[in-house]
């Protein structure tokens, strides 16, 4: 059964259509912002000194065994 609703177009269709796509580019917009900013702050945060300490000891491990 087809939908009468889904074969007539309305007349503001197209400008409904248009106020959707602008709403949608700015929600991306909106979006990208957002994860740049919470990108620019996980890269910003400090590297625990626990952290540092497992790579340089994994480091010392790795010349000595090409040192051998």
């Amino acid at each position: 059964m087809i939908n009468s609703k889904e074969t007539t177009p309305r007349p503001d269709a197209a400008a409904s259509g248009d106020n959707g796509l602008e709403e949608v580019r700015l929600r991306q917009q909106a979006i990208g912002v957002k994860l740049r900013h919470m990108f620019d702050q996980v890269v910003n945060e400090p590297v625990p000194d626990e952290f540092l300490d497992i790579l340089r000891r994994a480091d010392d491990r790795s010349s000595t065994k090409d040192g051998q």
